[in-house]
């Protein structure tokens, strides 16, 4: 293992030679790595995004746009034929036709290459003309970041983190019962295997749908040509007294070990080392309208899987011989078009302590990080109401479920995070003082103005950060 782990390592820095030699003396390209967890709204952010960049109206945000660098903006090919494209031009229908819908969520991993004509600004530029950048976007599912934090796990340790977890949710009563009634040691029973397998997945399913974010291994919930599998067919069980050779506990051990070594392994190897820059999509008010536990859950796994991204500063030989690391990493709260204005400073801030430890584990090692609340794409307006004879700062948009019209106000979030992380840390099952509720808003029919894309929220703030240098 050690020798084929060097081998992967190798592999990558020679491949890493000819992209980072082709981006520093011809066309720079910057791979930009967008991720998230469930319901983060990953493809909306691409999309508009790049819709966005088309049209740059919005994006006075955007100091390169603000300043007039940027001459053009065009989508091309990717340049990895074996990676299917992003389905921009679908997705984008969506969002604007007459009747507007949400775009299916990520299901596999896609690419897309945005390239921009730019102006270098200072008396070199004057000389040397406008010359190309590109911003090669990975979208892959958040389901399958999480499984990066497993390849530090033996399956012992996992299987006694996720039983343990299991155990403070409801939603693993079903299955610790089950797994209870297994003895490890016994020889290996495939029809009991995969129903262990099903009980876990549908545990798993029911987490996710509960709000909490370590839901792993992610490709129980997006299986793919994987489905029925003896990769996909484990489950954590309790260490028996004895590990009997062809029992059933060896065997999820082995095939733990295989999914690692065949599913997590080849996607990080074959697209994190090659990512410059990375956003991190999180539904922050959806795990504050799940409750404390699933903050606290949210919390520890972002801290958890910043490893996985290899931070630090990208200095030309470290890329040339080492490969690349991520330089920039954006932690953003995405729907804050959920929340009047007014709220969006306490929403940022407790999107900030909640990265708190990720983020200064990836300051130590060189990168540079920033947290912020955004809205890929606007679907509510904002009004103010009486209640009570007092006035209530709300947002109006349509209900999904209903398609109805509807003002919304979904409690005042405190200035202080502490207010939010603590009770989530210590363990609490409820909110003492607070109720927060969320609604889930359809988008909003738009009418575009030529040279505008789509209506946001720090859209252009985010792109500033993430590669606004580049430009």
């Amino acid at each position: 293992m050690v020798i084929s782990t060097l081998a992967d390592g190798i592999t990558r820095g020679i491949e890493s030679v000819g992209d980072t030699v082709s981006g520093a003396f011809f066309e720079p390209v910057v791979r930009l790595g967008v991720t998230g967890l469930a319901r983060s709204g990953k493809t909306v952010f691409i999309t508009s995004l790049v819709a966005n960049m088309l049209d740059r109206g919005r994006m006075g945000g955007l100091l390169p746009q603000a300043k007039g660098a940027i001459r053009a903006a065009y989508l091309q090919p990717q340049p990895d034929d074996t990676v299917p494209r992003f389905e921009y031009e679908s997705h984008l229908a969506a969002l604007t036709s007459a009747n507007p819908r949400w775009p299916e969520s990520t299901r596999s991993i896609s690419e897309l290459r945005l390239s921009l004509r730019v102006q270098p600004s200072g008396i070199l530029g004057s000389f040397s003309g406008p010359r190309t950048v590109h911003i090669d976007i990975i979208d892959y599912p958040g389901e399958w970041l999480l499984d990066l934090a497993l390849m530090d796990k033996s399956y012992a340790e996992w299987s006694a983190e996720t039983l343990k977890k299991a155990a403070l949710r409801e939603e693993g009563a079903g299955f610790l019962t089950q797994a209870g009634d297994v003895d490890g040691a016994q020889p290996l029973d495939e029809v009991q295997a995969q129903s262990l397998s099903r009980g876990f997945t549908d545990y798993l399913s029911a987490s996710r749908g509960a709000g909490y974010s370590d839901c792993t291994p992610g490709r129980f919930l997006m299986p793919g040509d994987l489905a029925g599998s003896p990769v996909l067919t484990f489950a954590p069980l309790p260490v028996p007294e004895k590990k009997a050779r062809g029992g059933l506990y060896r065997e999820f051990e082995r095939r733990y070990e295989a999914y690692k070594r065949e599913v997590v392994r080849p996607f990080f190897r074959d697209h994190f080392s090659r990512i410059d820059r990375q956003v991190v999509l999180v539904d922050m008010l959806g795990a504050i309208h799940a409750g404390p536990r699933a903050v606290e859950d949210l919390r520890a796994t972002m801290a958890d899987i910043l490893g996985a991204f290899r931070p630090g500063r990208n200095a030309f030989l470290t890329q040339l011989f080492l490969g690349r690391r991520v330089e920039k990493i954006l932690f953003a709260a995405t729907k804050a078009d959920h929340l009047h204005h007014t709220q969006h400073k306490a929403l940022t801030e407790i999107m900030r302590a909640a990265t708190r430890d990720a983020r200064d584990r990836a300051d130590f090692a060189g990168a540079e990080t920033q947290a912020m609340a955004l809205a890929a794409l606007r679907a509510t307006t904002e009004e103010t109401i009486l209640h009570e004879g007092a006035p209530l700062d709300c947002v109006r948009g349509t209900l999904l479920e209903t398609g109805r019209q509807a003002a919304f106000y979904p409690g005042a979030l405190p200035q202080d995070p502490a207010q939010i992380l603590a009770p989530a840390r210590s363990g609490a099952t409820d909110w003492l003082d607070a109720d927060y509720q969320i609604m889930n808003f359809a988008p909003a029919a738009l009418t575009l103005k030529a040279g505008e894309g789509p209506p946001h929220i720090r859209l252009d703030k985010a792109a500033q950060f993430l590669f606004g240098d580049a430009l």
